[in-house]
């Protein structure tokens, strides 16, 4: 939008006869083959001028196939290619009188009225609509784009005469009947007919400016929706320079095709939701190299299953395991599988050929059209075809490497891809694995052949072969105390792990250290009343405003397991409420939707398994909604009848924020349903606040599972409530009664006497010093500061948020909204190399996992955490982590 278009020649009539236009397009073919065999380069620029004509003339659709062939210099003359680049945003326009009358039919107004100022002269003009730049009455400046009169009739006109020449195809060719042409075109259709509908595609740009919100270069215009009409776009004006002018650009041309590839994958892989036609015109460019957005009249939308299809399948190709990527892109795009189901290992065989061939052995010289085509033969001779989803990934796909070779005729696709499914796979690849090889078998030699001495005997699944994010050099302590840790090689580290949340004392703090020798002195009691018993049950209840009895059990799983079973056998209903991302431990239930596996619409997400091996009817009995949808609560009343509870974290660590509006609509819906609401504190109870994150909410559950700082560093959990949910494991004295009536628990070890002392003597330290909480929240503050001071003067984007000594980190642009979308785009194989740098400089927090500040952590060791950070960001941009 930085210049105005240049003036046809001539003005062309409205209704071009069709025949001149079937002869260009058949010119088309015929004159490519020819110029192969023998080129005439004397007529190219004459060509290249009627078959732009001849577009023009025949409608906006095979205008747009000029656009995609203007990106394609590796397929047509240079001539053709400049010529053809006229229609990326120089196509003919109305005039000013028009360009007026249009405006003010859609305003139902004066223009005056809306506008201070108005350019009838359009500063850009495509296929379908031309922008213009004007002011509001307020002063500022946006752009109105505007669909030109007759387009929305010349789109249709197209798409008829297009659709009916595919039928007489299908019906004459058995190839393009196989290819199930007439569907597929019906499909493209959509798209097309999409872009004369300026409601819809303001939808769609106020959901990509949502997503590349905070995104470090790339930027989307912002939408005026008090102007947005059906045949009128109203946004913030962006100044920039064109697509096909980024010489002009301050920032070197591969590298501009680096970020246009990279944006360009982030929309599909990571949003789901991504612009569908990214040519020059779409496209500019800030003079630092920033990129903005422009158009969404095609774009092209992934379910949650295909992002986890398309990523998975690219995942398996870079890691060169060609079956498990033939398996993965059958199952997710390719459709009309009978026959090759039949003949599966001859098809997977030929496949896997075709995918080294491109992924491998020709990456180098990397063709979309080529492997696109190896593909669709391959699958023809199966009698299957592409999804259509697929298809639309292919069409952006080609207009992003026509584009991204424009800028950099030396570009390396596949490597750019490779590196980019990189950095979203939780394993480290083998440039990371070779540096953090040579570093740690240096640092910690005797810890890594503990790793494998561990590995003949042991599966060590929270701390070495962990699910999803297995610790590839995992550190084992000698021993601890206060707020650090030494290693078997004697290297000491500020600890941030805390256990995973019990130390909040630190290690080895005295008072837990009387309790357990006390206890071991005393014997250690299970199985028969104790005192600690009662005392701890005492502390529990009286720290809970809502809370009238306890139940003790060995862990935070255990306390999930036990409330949801109470709540079932009191309300005799078997179905579960909880929320995505929300993880209750590693029961089936616990575990539904918890990780990076999503699917169904975000605002009613469908149930999905968090790990093979769950019972399917667990599954099937979870309703799963989303944290901080206040609207999504509407669905408690539609299955108010068949729920047992809803079960929630008040404060998720993986956000490390309460939604406080949200969790008291909860709590009204809930209690106006009767249905239990449990709010699942093992992480924050006792730590955010003593009486957790309830209390800084003042919301009162039904019941609380606990776990974790109550039993001082020992097994322990714990459920407390109300009595008429917890009484529901008192025996009735009545053997029939109790079986009838009764929930069972049990626990041989559940209030042990050693777990007991401990958790008492904790908590009682907490309850007697208040100020404690007071000022590991001034010690989180001042973390966080230093760490946000860290990634802002580098330009990384990275989401921190911390509160109550939790922390959450998250290199991503994009800011907090529904789970699923903090996920999206998130920089794992960065968050898991950070665990390994900081431990390269004296700081141990975990992979991919929040951490934790305790009492113990002194200034000192805070400054240390501080200074280990900005190092670690300093070696991991110079390493190459962060796209620039």
């Amino acid at each position: 939008m930085s210049a105005s278009p240049r003036r046809f020649a001539r003005n062309l009539p409205a209704n071009f006869p069709a025949k001149p236009v079937v002869h260009a397009l058949a010119h088309l073919v015929g004159y490519t083959a020819a110029r192969i065999r023998s080129p005439r380069e004397d007529l190219r620029t004459e060509e290249a001028e009627r078959l732009l004509d001849c577009l023009v003339q025949a409608g906006p659709v095979y205008m747009k196939m000029g656009q995609l062939l203007a990106t394609r210099s590796d397929l047509v003359p240079p001539e053709w290619v400049q010529t053809l680049r006229t229609l990326q945003d120089d196509a003919p326009h109305m005039d000013a009188p028009q360009s007026r009358a249009a405006i003010e039919r859609e305003l139902g107004a004066p223009m005056n009225s809306v506008f201070r100022e108005f350019d009838p002269v359009p500063v850009a003009s495509g296929s379908v609509a031309q922008v213009h730049s004007a002011r509001l009455l307020d002063g500022q400046k946006v752009a109105v784009k505007l669909v030109k009169d007759g387009v929305p009739r010349q789109i249709d006109q197209n798409l008829r005469a297009m659709g009916a020449a595919v039928r007489l195809a299908q019906r004459a060719s058995s190839a393009v009947a196989d290819a199930d042409a007439v569907r597929r075109f019906g499909e493209i259709a959509t798209l097309f007919r999409s872009q004369a509908n300026m409601l819809h595609e303001a939808s769609r740009q106020k959901a990509v400016y949502r997503n590349f919100e905070g995104h470090p270069y790339v930027r989307v215009p912002r939408v005026i929706p008090e102007f947005v009409t059906p045949r009128m776009l109203t946004m913030e004006f962006m100044e920039g320079i064109r697509g096909n002018a980024a010489h002009e650009v301050q920032m070197p041309q591969e590298q501009l095709a680096r970020r246009l590839q990279d944006t360009i994958y982030t929309m599909l892989y990571m949003h789901g939701l991504s612009h569908g036609d990214p040519h020059p015109g779409n496209i500019l460019f800030s003079e630092s190299g920033e990129l903005l957005l422009l158009d969404y009249g095609i774009t092209v939308e992934l379910t949650e299953d295909e992002k986890w299809g398309l990523s998975s399948f690219y995942y398996a190709c870079t890691r060169k395991e060609w079956d498990v990527a033939v398996e993965r892109f059958t199952a997710h795009f390719v459709t009309g599988t009978r026959t090759l189901r039949r003949k599966w290992d001859a098809y997977r065989a030929e496949l896997a050929a075709v995918l080294e061939h491109h992924f491998d052995v020709v990456s180098n010289r990397w063709s979309t059209i080529g492997y696109f085509r190896d593909v669709s033969d391959l699958l023809k001779r199966y009698g299957a075809r592409y999804t259509s989803s697929f298809t639309k990934v292919e069409l952006v796909f080609l207009s992003c490497e026509g584009f991204a070779t424009q800028l950099d005729p030396e570009i390396n696709i596949w490597d750019n891809a490779r590196r980019f499914t990189d950095r979203y796979s939780p394993y480290m690849s083998k440039e990371v694995r070779e540096r953090f090889d040579a570093h740690f078998g240096t640092q910690i030699p005797t810890s890594l052949k503990m790793r494998d001495r561990a590995n003949n005997s042991l599966v060590a699944p929270t701390h070495i072969n962990r699910y999803f994010f297995p610790s590839t050099y995992p550190v084992f302590v000698k021993d601890a105390a206060g707020g650090r840790i030494r290693d078997l090689d004697g290297n000491e580290y500020v600890d941030l792990s805390g256990g995973y949340g019990p130390h909040i004392l630190g290690y080895s703090h005295p008072v837990v250290n009387e309790a357990i020798i006390s206890g071991v002195t005393a014997g250690n009691v299970n199985g028969i009343g104790h005192e600690p018993e009662v005392e701890l049950a005492e502390l529990l209840v009286d720290a809970f405003p809502a809370a009238e009895k306890a139940i003790l059990c060995n862990s935070g799983t255990e306390s999930v397991l036990l409330a949801v079973r109470l709540c079932r056998a009191y309300r005799r209903r078997d179905v579960v409420v909880k929320f995505e991302g929300h993880y209750h431990g590693f029961s089936d239930q616990g575990m539904v939707s918890s990780w990076f596996r999503f699917t169904g619409d975000k605002h009613a997400p469908e149930p999905i398994a968090g790990t093979l091996g769950s019972d399917s009817g667990v599954v099937r009995n979870t309703l799963v909604f989303q944290y901080g949808d206040i609207g999504g609560l509407d669905r408690l009343r539609e299955h108010a009848d068949r729920l047992a509870c809803v079960i929630v974290e008040p404060m998720p660590s993986s956000t490390a924020a309460i939604d406080e509006e949200f969790l008291s609509a909860l709590r009204r819906t809930t209690a106006d349903l009767g249905i239990p609401l449990v709010f699942d504190e093992v992480v924050t109870g006792f730590r955010v606040a003593y009486g957790g994150a309830q209390t800084i909410a003042g919301i009162e559950p039904d019941l609380t599972c606990l776990g974790k700082i109550i039993g001082g560093g020992l097994p322990c959990g714990a459920v407390v409530g109300r009595a008429e949910l917890t009484d529901m494991a008192r025996s009735s004295e009545d053997p029939f009664l109790d079986y009838e009536k009764k929930a069972f628990a049990g626990g041989t070890l559940s209030g042990n006497s050693l777990t007991c002392r401990a958790g008492n003597a904790v908590l009682t330290h907490l309850r007697d010093h208040p100020t404690l909480y007071e000022d590991l929240d001034a010690r989180t503050r001042w973390l966080r500061a230093e760490f946000e001071e860290s990634t802002r003067k580098r330009g990384i984007a990275c989401r921190i948020n911390a509160r109550g000594s939790i922390f959450s980190l998250n290199f991503s642009h994009r800011s907090a909204g529904v789970y699923r979308e903090r996920m999206a785009g998130s920089n794992f194989k960065a968050t898991i190399a950070l665990a390994y740098y900081m431990r390269k400089h004296g700081v141990y927090l975990p992979e991919l996992h929040s951490f934790l500040l305790s009492a113990a952590h002194t200034d000192d060791d805070l400054a240390v955490v501080g200074k280990a950070f900005d190092l670690s960001l300093t070696d991991m941009a110079g390493d190459g982590f962060f796209v620039t």
